[in-house]
């Protein structure tokens, strides 16, 4: 015999009532995206969300994916769809997290999504990598939808672009503010032998190198000798600030960055106004990187050289 419900008709099992509440902050969350298997979490019935398909209320997008409503030409809403087909453990992953973050949507074609597990999802346009030894900490939310942090985002580009296409994006993560250089080499330290980090940390060397005055006076006279230049002055004082190398008969100013230290606002704003006020006192200013010095002098002696060309009489 069926058990007695509430109302005196013995054979039905009680049922509590949808949360229809829930179901609709979770579709706001979530870009309009809901999963089955969520609305069977929030007690709707097979045959309630069938009706809601049928109705028109939920569309399919994938098996088992729905949108609330007509589904929109939006990449969040395919993301998220892409996310909720993995399931658990999953998060947007390489191009695709790139793009969400802003710093690589012109990489952005097929969805990639990572799992923390092993997952065997096969659907059109969509590549599910399984990385058991994904950390969590490594995935994040953006816009309510999981993906990887902007380091690991960063690390796995590293293993498929080549040094532009990687630097730009790191000049992008850089310009928005999510992690600059510096902090990012800080950041790889603790990863290494983890495929991508050796050749990132390889072009973040080259953002974040500095050499100590000496040396750098030290490697520039010959490169500046080799383009016909001795030089003049070092640490001069030059409009009210002091230079790296001048020469005055040419009215030639030359400064090198170790850019760790040119990342603040304000220091940037100082760089600004030095530049802006050689400028306008008729000189000529070149800036190089103490990367360039060192590693480049081939090109550093190139461009002396035909700067000098053109500044003597």
């Amino acid at each position: 015999m069926g058990r007695e419900n509430s109302t005196g008709h013995p054979g039905r099992e009680l049922r509590d009532p949808p949360d229809r509440a829930g179901a609709r902050r979770l579709a706001r969350d979530q870009h309009q995206v809901v999963s089955r298997r969520q609305l069977l979490a929030l007690g709707f019935s097979e045959k309630a969300i069938e009706h809601r398909v049928a109705t028109g209320r939920l569309w399919a997008l994938s098996r088992g994916i729905y949108s609330v409503g007509p589904p929109r030409d939006d990449d969040r809403q395919r993301w998220i769809a892409a996310v909720l087909v993995c399931g658990d453990g999953a998060a947007l992953s390489h191009s695709s997290a790139a793009a969400l973050w802003g710093i690589g949507k012109e990489f952005a074609g097929r969805t990639e999504v990572s799992v923390r597990r092993l997952c065997r999802v096969r659907r059109m346009g969509l590549w599910a990598r399984s990385r058991p030894a994904l950390a969590a900490s490594e995935v994040v939310r953006r816009d309510g939808i999981p993906l990887t942090s902007v380091v690991q985002t960063l690390v796995d580009m590293a293993t498929e672009l080549a040094d532009g296409p990687l630097e730009r994006m790191v000049n992008e993560a850089d310009k928005r503010d999510l992690i600059d250089p510096e902090a990012l080499r800080a950041a790889l330290e603790g990863r290494r032998g983890e495929p991508g980090v050796r050749r990132l940390a390889a072009l973040l060397d080259r953002r974040t190198f500095r050499l100590s005055d000496q040396e750098l006076e030290r490697l520039f006279r010959p490169i500046a000798a080799a383009a016909g230049l001795q030089v003049e002055l070092t640490k001069a004082w030059v409009n009210g600030f002091e230079v790296d190398f001048y020469w005055p008969s040419l009215g030639l100013v030359v400064e090198t960055d170790g850019l760790r230290y040119h990342r603040t606002p304000a220091a940037q704003t100082r760089d600004r106004v030095r530049d802006q006020t050689h400028t306008a006192a008729g000189l000529t200013q070149l800036r190089f990187t103490h990367w360039q010095v060192k590693h480049e002098a081939g090109y550093v002696r190139a461009v002396l050289a035909r700067t000098a060309a053109r500044l003597r009489p």
